[in-house]
């Protein structure tokens, strides 16, 4: 029993991660009707944001000698790096949306998603350029202690990374649900011409929704780099994948889905890493992708819906 908690928890940690990044596939398909392949990136630029913001690099200290340093191993310390990456990607992606999609978006589907796909390439690219090819540690930014309860050790960075993911989707949710610009959100999401007619602004909807979907993104790349350690520019490609096969199985552009099919699918992945088909923990992922597909297209919580063609 022990174990099967254990296991539990773990599972819950990481799910809770793919959840947040695939919260950022799912609003900006609610919105736009496509998926935004470049959202994996994302999430690497924020681990890489968390990382330079805890550690400055040598020419920003010359250039600022007596700025001060962020205090490592503390929980403000981490809330703030946590905070300033959000808003770094939270621009990055409003950058992307206005520069990439914006001018495309009456084009074919297609032509949005290589798009994507060139983003995504591009943002790895220059990450490799910028950060260098090779791991680096990830600093540590909360107070490190393990918890043994009964035989189940729990490490505090996994309390971390439930609480801070559950105290996001609850913030999302109050966002989408009981805001103004939530209800906008929702109105652009259901009909962008009607919204347009009453007086909202689509491009600026579109922008936010992208700025909110990054910062969770890079949320999630902070907490991923809490548990994982190593960071490098291609670290965002087998997660990304994998949260917006969560976003599938939740039913994509459902917000309760896209958590629901993280949590699920990292539980899931964690067991059969536990057991001997650990081996096959990467393409489990993949084979929920093909059941859902086969089986529930619109996902766990999403509707089926007739389109005219």
């Amino acid at each position: 029993m022990t174990e099967f908690l254990q296991q539990l928890i773990n599972g819950l940690s990481l799910g809770a991660i793919y959840a947040l990044i695939a919260l950022g596939y799912t609003m900006v398909y609610g919105v736009l009707r496509f998926i935004n392949f470049a959202h994996s990136d994302v999430f690497m630029v924020g681990s890489f944001a968390g990382f330079y913001i805890a550690k400055p690099p040598e020419w920003f200290r010359k250039l600022l000698p007596n700025f001060p340093s962020l205090p490592l191993e503390s929980v403000w310390g981490g809330l703030l790096a946590l905070t300033l990456a959000m808003a770094i990607c939270a621009a990055l992606g409003v950058a992307i949306e206005r520069l990439a999609y914006r001018p495309l978006r009456n084009r074919s589907k297609l032509t949005v998603l290589i798009t994507a796909i060139g983003v995504s390439l591009l943002l790895e690219n220059t990450g490799q350029f910028v950060f260098g090819a090779a791991p680096k540690a990830f600093p540590t930014l909360f107070p490190v202690h393990t918890f043994n309860i009964a035989g189940l050790v729990i490490a505090s960075n996994q309390i971390v990374v439930l609480v801070t993911a559950l105290a996001l989707l609850g913030a999302l949710q109050y966002i989408v649900l009981r805001t103004k610009i939530g209800t906008a959100m929702r109105a652009v999401s259901f009909n962008p011409q009607a919204a347009s007619l009453v007086g909202i602004n689509n491009d600026r909807i579109i922008s936010f929704t992208f700025a909110l979907g990054s910062a969770l993104a890079a949320a999630g790349g902070i907490l991923y780099s809490l548990n994982y350690q190593a960071i490098d520019p291609l670290m965002g490609v087998l997660p990304g994948l994998k949260a917006f096969v969560a976003a599938v199985l939740g039913g994509i552009g459902n917000i309760p889905g896209a958590a629901l099919g993280g949590l699920l699918l990292g539980v899931v992945e964690t067991f059969v890493n536990g057991s001997r088909f650990s081996t096959f923990t990467d393409a489990i992922a993949f084979a929920i992708l093909i059941a859902i597909l086969l089986f529930r297209p619109a996902g766990l919580l999403g509707k089926m819906q007739v389109e005219k063609v």
